[in-house]
């Protein structure tokens, strides 16, 4: 399970290169017989910022991890840093279906967007967090955002940390959250949501153990 850092747009053809460069006994992709075979963990949403990507890298044989690390790092393209390489036994699951939450932080001036004038204590205390999307006929559909926040804390009054857990194979983004709290009123239309006041990083993905505890990837 590969984790790594990029500043190159168009991470996932850079991937591509670096992996086919690197020498590494790689099984071929289905696809494509030319291609590796690579599983990328859950994208970050269209106008989120990530601290970093992660994917699967199949290999035909076994080889140690210390000898992938310095084969990928030897032709990793400028601009993509490689933050950590580990073993994964076949039979595990994909990072894809090992993810079950993600971390976020969330920069900005919430005071100048909220609408509702709501603390973020009142909202958290009603026990439901019901997001609002508009569709284009005016139906308003309303999603309760409360059995996906795992937990939170703010470390500066513009500057606010969550944790968001995937239910039923869902994710719900933060914008929802946020917007939820802001009494904004989500559009359901094909153009991701935002909020141009605020910048959201996906931090890294948890997964969880039998006992239920989340770790990070």
């Amino acid at each position: 399970m590969d984790v790594l850092k990029a500043e190159n747009r168009n991470v996932f053809n850079a991937v591509r290169k670096m992996v086919l460069a690197s020498g590494l006994p790689v099984e071929p992709a289905k696809v494509n017989k030319n291609w590796p075979r690579l599983s990328y963990g859950p994208a970050p949403a269209q106008g989120q910022w990530a601290e970093r990507e992660y994917l699967d890298i199949y290999l035909q044989e076994s080889v140690p991890v210390a000898d992938v690390k310095q084969r990928l790092e030897a032709v990793a393209p400028e601009g993509l840093c490689l933050l950590s390489i580990q073993r994964v036994p076949y039979p595990l699951p994909s990072v894809q279906n090992l993810a079950a939450a993600a971390r976020y932080r969330v920069q900005g001036d919430f005071t100048s967007l909220n609408v509702s004038g709501r603390k973020w204590e009142e909202f958290i205390g009603t026990g439901r967090m019901l997001v609002s999307l508009r569709a284009e006929n005016g139906i308003i559909i309303t999603l309760d955002a409360a059995p996906y926040l795992v937990d939170f804390h703010w470390q500066a009054s513009d500057d606010f940390c969550c944790t968001l857990q995937r239910v039923q194979d869902k994710w719900l983004r933060p914008e929802w959250l946020i917007a939820a709290w802001l009494g904004i009123e989500i559009p359901a239309e094909e153009e991701p949501f935002t909020l141009a006041a605020l910048q959201f990083t996906r931090q890294c993905l948890l997964w969880r153990d039998s006992q239920g505890e989340l770790h990070p990837i």
